[in-house]
């Protein structure tokens, strides 16, 4: 990660007509949050003395203990590329801060900082950096003539089609574009399987400036798919009969700058390895309300629509939970294949590595790989295999849950009582409600 000084940003700020500051934060459900302010509170901003009112973000604080501060994160810097609105166009700058308590002691809500209390753990056992290599998938949607956001495709492409199948090829150019004029090192952009559906991947980078970059990149790619008449959705199933959109993470550790996940030959899974993936499926139903954490998520996890729904590990086979690509030396990885674009990138990493680190320290053996294709297997084939099945609701995976407490650790109190909280609701309410679907079926019927 680049090191930014407050003099540099100085310098920007009076080189690029900047006249705005955006400082942003994630709340425990992984909207992004942020407070605008003009660039002439920059002495304040750069103090860490920017104040906002906590009591109005869902699941931080009660209106008692409202006061919070925002210390930013200097090497977060970055100049939108596009120009305000305004009668004298100007810059937009941005920073990722950390949330704070008036008080001065970290906010044990904020997402981001309880990624960075769980890295602690890693660097305690000896690990010096936590890499992610993230894959998120979207979908380009319609707008109707009053504005209104339909589930109507932008295509009928299918995976690595061109123009003219693939419509939003020019969209998803301008999003690279913005993304590479903002620092990504982008690795791949194509159409992926379903139609209307796309994936951008860029370069690996540690834990939190990859979670970061997720944020960014969901923003960016929301701006400019607007610009181009059309609404990105990161809905992880937002359109019945074709495929979801995963957020495939490929993870590794790092002692130096040696890859632990690989041994001294450079081609052979180490023993740690193997612990991190044991850890992975012992605690996979724990996590996965955090890695999968809306309702909508539970209709992407279904077979036949290549979403892993097996607690398994394999080589090149792609059905199982947990794959690990044959890249080896420093870029031998293990993918997370559960996990979904509606996650809070930092919750979801606080997990998936406390699982892992949680298999290392107790030695935990994982499992023969499973080779076979797990979407050609029924209930009893997975039964006589071993394999164990994800979570198939919301509330099943709310349950599995409240049952693990390396979980709840993971999050802290404060995030699970509130995750917890706010998800039962959620629950509550779509259990209540009446779907198209239901009245197609019944209305007449009965």
């Amino acid at each position: 990660m680049r090191q930014v000084s407050p003099e540099m940003i100085k310098n920007d700020i009076k080189e690029q007509n900047i006249q705005f500051l955006r400082l942003m934060f994630t709340d425990i459900l992984g909207t992004i949050k942020n407070v605008e302010v003009p660039v002439s509170q920059i002495d304040k901003v750069l103090d860490g003395q920017m104040m906002f009112d906590g009591c109005s973000i869902e699941g931080f604080v009660r209106i008692s203990e409202s006061d919070m501060y925002l210390k930013p994160d200097l090497n977060t810097w970055l100049i939108f590329p596009w120009e305000t609105e305004t009668s004298t166009p100007a810059k937009v700058a941005r920073l990722i801060c950390d949330v704070y308590h008036a008080n001065g002691k970290v906010f044990k809500g904020d997402p981001r900082g309880n990624l960075k209390r769980v890295l602690k753990e890693a660097e305690e056992l000896g690990f010096t950096e936590f890499n992610l290599g993230p894959e998120p998938e979207f979908f380009l949607l319609k707008f109707d003539e009053d504005g209104k956001v339909t589930d109507t495709l932008n295509d009928n492409g299918g995976y690595f089609d061109l123009a003219p199948n693939d419509l939003a090829e020019n969209c998803r150019r301008d999003i690279v574009l913005e993304l590479q004029a903002l620092g990504f090192e982008i690795e791949a952009s194509h159409h992926e399987a379903a139609p209307g559906q796309h994936e951008i991947d860029w370069q690996y980078a540690g834990a939190i400036e990859a979670c970061d970059n997720i944020q960014t990149f969901k923003l960016i790619v929301k701006t400019v798919a607007r610009k181009h008449n059309l609404h990105a959705t990161f809905m992880p199933k937002p359109i019945e009969g074709i495929n979801g959109s995963g957020m495939h993470m490929n993870v590794s550790l790092f002692k130096g700058e040696e890859n632990a996940f690989v041994d001294e030959d450079g081609e052979t899974l180490s023993i740690d390895a193997g612990h991190f993936i044991a850890g992975l499926i012992d605690h996979a139903m724990g996590l996965t309300a955090i890695t999968n954490p809306i309702v909508n998520s539970y209709k992407r996890l279904i077979p036949g629509f290549e979403a892993p729904t097996s607690i398994a590990w394999s080589g090149q086979n792609r059905t199982p939970m947990i794959r690990i690509p044959s890249s080896r030396g420093k870029s031998t990885r293990i993918e997370v294949r559960s996990v979904d674009p509606s996650a809070n990138p930092y919750l979801a990493m606080a997990c998936i590595l406390k699982a892992g680190l949680q298999g290392i320290k107790d030695k935990m053996e994982a499992p023969q790989p499973k080779n076979k294709n797990m979407y050609d297997l029924n209930e009893k084939e997975l039964e006589e295999e071993g394999i164990k099945q994800l979570p198939s609701t919301l509330k099943e995976a709310i349950n599995e849950l409240k049952e693990s407490p390396l979980m709840q650790d993971a999050l802290g109190d404060h995030i699970y009582t509130h995750f917890v909280k706010m998800k039962e609701l959620e629950w509550k309410e779509y259990s209540a409600s009446v779907s198209e679907w239901e009245k197609d079926r019944y209305l007449e019927l009965y």
